[in-house]
């Protein structure tokens, strides 16, 4: 379990945290869904270790990320920032910190393994021909499918686009498409809200983090792991066994239609 970036502002092995991944100060406000005003604020009351500068380029790490995400996490369960600053403190000074910022990786990467898609808008409308609106590039942005910079759009997943190109050039209306893909982030979110409560009572359990042992808290890292192959294989497995039933039943249907 690595080490949280240290507050003079030294990064655990060059690549700049964890995973070697780094951000622009931009970037890295964009990915914690914070604002960059917010970002400076927390690095000049000490939350926030100072990143790692090459020249005039300053460069934060995976574990400002984990860090900035365990702040707003604390920040919504009501604490205030000097609580924060406190906490931080304590925590570092009993070395428990790193776990936490450790348990955090854990339970958060990996959910989403997608290769987004960068275009012009023009190069958009091209894909989909006069299938596509205005209107539906808004509401696929309003649905977190694509973000639009300027004339830039990026879709953030390359097998979402794949599948809804297939779709429409199967003569399924774009709109209904995004229909669609809205009841399904309504159940996804469902099904996540109903695993992530199992896990949090019988594996968390009622004290929450704080006040858990280090080898209990391994334990959580552990099952985190465990837990996402299988709520991945047990969504699939219903799904299909679901649309084995409704395909059956649909043909079934067709065929006595005909007779």
């Amino acid at each position: 379990m690595s080490s949280p970036v240290r507050n003079d502002g030294s990064d655990e092995g060059a690549g700049g945290g964890a995973d070697g991944a780094r951000f622009r100060r931009e970037e890295l406000a964009r990915a914690a869904g914070v604002r960059v005003r917010n970002l400076r604020y927390y690095q000049e009351r000490g939350l926030l270790p100072p990143p790692r500068r090459e020249g005039r380029i300053a460069w934060y790490s995976a574990d400002h990320l984990t860090r900035l995400r365990l702040i707003s996490d604390l920040l919504g369960r009501g604490y205030t920032v000097n609580g924060i600053a406190e906490l931080l403190h304590a925590w570092e000074a009993g070395g428990g910190l790193s776990q936490l910022l450790g348990l955090e990786r854990a339970m958060t990467r990996d959910w989403v393994q997608e290769e987004p898609v960068t275009m012009t808008l023009a190069e958009l409308r091209g894909l989909f021909g006069p299938a596509a609106t205005a209107e539906d590039t808004r509401r696929a942005a309003e649905l977190g499918y694509v973000r639009i910079e300027g004339d830039r759009v990026t879709h953030q997943s390359r097998r979402l686009l794949e599948a809804t190109l297939t779709l429409v050039r199967q003569g399924v209306p774009l709109a209904e498409i995004l229909d669609a893909g809205d009841f399904v982030q309504a159940q996804a979110a469902a099904l996540a809200d109903r695993f992530v409560g199992l896990f949090r009572r019988h594996v968390i359990g009622p004290d929450g983090l704080e006040r858990l042992s280090a080898s209990q808290l391994d334990h959580i890292s552990e099952a985190a792991a465990a837990l996402r192959p299988v709520a991945g294989e047990v969504v699939a497995a219903e799904f299909a066994r679901a649309m084995a039933r409704r395909v059956e039943a649909e043909v079934a249907e067709l065929l006595r239609t005909e007779q």
